[in-house]
């Protein structure tokens, strides 16, 4: 699934804080407007993940590779009954749970260090989310399976595009700090749909993001 889970397992650690700063707006103003401007299609890929997961009240989520939880809270805020959490990185888990402390709604959501092959639940879910998370993973095939194993409804997943300038700098950048990263063609993504048995579903493109809303 991923070439080097410890590797990545360590890198997402570390970076805790800097991932959630594009969603808490920590950064300093300019930053934060680099961002909108040149990450406008991460904020409209937040937008389509809850669009695309309504009805959210009173129900059941799964969030694959949920970082810093802030997909996870947002359903909360929708009062979907139940949402969890799995992230490979310790450091991710430890600041979802301090957040969700902070907000009191441990009731409402749950988090564990995890891959999707070691999640262990009986539990089946209405929709699952997989955003930003195929960047870092060399197979999607058996994840894109095992996501479709845990659900009832509707997946929802996001991929890097292949090819464009932003891919090849943000490959140079990652590759540097001992991250590998992915990118992906349309027909790379739908060969992986085609495998896992998944007919029905809406491909959509923001910027350098394909989205796919797949319904079971």
């Amino acid at each position: 699934m991923y070439q080097n889970i410890e590797q990545q397992k360590n890198y997402w650690h570390k970076e805790v804080s800097n991932f959630d700063s594009i969603y808490s707006h920590r950064k300093s103003g300019f930053k934060n407007f680099l961002d909108k401007k040149l990450r406008w299609d991460m904020y409209e890929r937040f937008d389509y993940t809850m669009r695309k997961s309504e009805p959210i009240e009173g129900k059941n989520i799964l969030d694959v590779g949920c970082g810093t939880g802030r997909f996870v809270f947002e359903f909360v805020r929708r009062k979907a009954k139940k949402v969890v959490g799995i992230d490979i990185a310790p450091g991710m888990i430890e600041t979802c749970k301090k957040i969700a402390e902070e907000k009191m709604i441990n009731d409402k959501c749950e988090f564990y260090i995890s891959d999707p092959f070691e999640f262990n639940t009986e539990m089946k879910f209405d929709v699952c989310i997989g955003i930003g998370l195929f960047d870092y993973i060399i197979e999607p095939l058996p994840v894109i399976k095992r996501m479709k194993e845990l659900t009832t409804g509707k997946i929802i997943l996001s991929f890097p595009k292949k090819g464009t300038l932003r891919a090849f700098i943000r490959k140079i950048r990652l590759n540097a700090r001992n991250c590998d990263v992915y990118f992906f063609s349309p027909e790379d993504i739908k060969g992986y749909l085609k495998e896992a048995g998944i007919e029905k579903y809406n491909f959509d493109q923001f910027g350098q993001l394909y989205c796919i809303t797949a319904h079971l």
